[in-house]
């Protein structure tokens, strides 16, 4: 692929997420506590972590939790997003600190391997858990995210200084947005992550009530954090589900060749091309989806 064939355009219609209409009926973790994020659990029998992806609440999950019971859902909101106060990620990196937060929750919750799944923003941090927490968990599913975004940006093997550089561009490019266009922005950002129009609104909400030097700095850090080195040191097996953005239109196969290509060095991986669908693939085809998880939940 060209160097900015999988561009710009691609993140932004594929690696922010936000939140879904959904109220979840849940109860506060209640023998944690943690500044960057906070954890509710929903139901029963065996343990599974959701991480929402940037800008986003638990309630993405929320219609895939209703219609998938028997499990103990953990629902992790990172401090910043969707209405939380910035926290502990006032400051700094948020992604890798967040995952450090979410080993620290499974080994005080004394949870037995629990599974993970993780959205966009989520599925990053839970590859930093399964690979540098690689005992924590059993199995982990990755919904649409690619190991290592400064490809998408800076064009494949280009140095980490350029990598970087482009992300510090992108980054004064969002600071620089008047406060005034940022509804603007979000509206255009959300139509081309989420076709399912019933869903937009909310979502536009929730990314206008988080808090923006907290997501920038996210955005960020998953432009400059290349995890690809880090994959072959994930041994659970791991399913990762991904879809073409509308807006890099090109041939199928060169972009399911970019995927296998990222995710090479992950050795016990499932890839997944979702069709007709946006980024929230849990809104856009929730049948699919569910049948995914649930397939996903009950393998060895």
């Amino acid at each position: 692929m060209s160097s900015m064939t999988l561009s710009r355009r691609a993140f932004a219609a594929g690696a922010v997420s936000l939140l879904a209409v959904l109220p979840l009926a849940s109860a506060l973790a209640a023998t944690f506590s943690s500044e960057r994020i906070s954890v509710r659990t929903e139901g029963s029998g065996p343990d599974v972590i959701l991480i929402p992806g940037l800008n986003s609440s638990p309630r993405v999950w929320a219609s895939t939790v209703e219609a998938l019971p028997g499990y103990r859902y953990h629902l992790v909101h990172i401090a910043g997003f969707a209405g939380q106060a910035a926290g502990g990620n006032k400051e700094g990196a948020v992604a890798a600190p967040v995952a450090e937060e979410i080993a620290r929750y499974i080994r005080e919750s004394k949870l037995k391997q629990p599974a993970v799944i993780g959205h966009s923003m989520g599925g990053t941090i839970g590859m930093m858990l399964a690979s540098r927490h690689p005992d924590t968990l059993s199995r982990l599913m990755v919904v649409d995210m690619f190991p290592f975004l400064g490809t998408f940006f800076a064009g494949p093997g280009a140095p980490q200084a350029r990598v970087e550089a482009v992300a510090d561009g992108v980054a004064a490019g969002m600071r620089a947005t008047p406060p005034e266009q940022r509804s603007q922005r979000a509206n255009e950002t959300i139509a081309g992550m989420v076709d399912t129009e019933a869903m937009r609104p909310v979502a536009i909400g929730d990314s206008m009530a988080s808090d923006p030097d907290v997501a920038i700095r996210a955005y960020r850090e998953l432009i400059v954090t290349n995890l690809i080195p880090e994959l072959p040191k994930i041994a659970v097996p791991t399913t990762v589900l991904y879809v073409q953005p509308k807006s890099v239109p090109i041939p199928a196969e060169q972009f399911d060749a970019a995927y296998k290509g990222g995710y090479a060095p992950l050795k016990n991986v499932s890839l997944k091309r979702i069709p007709d669908s946006a980024h929230f693939i849990m809104w856009d085809q929730p049948q699919r989806f569910r049948s995914e998880v649930k397939a996903f939940l009950g393998a060895p």
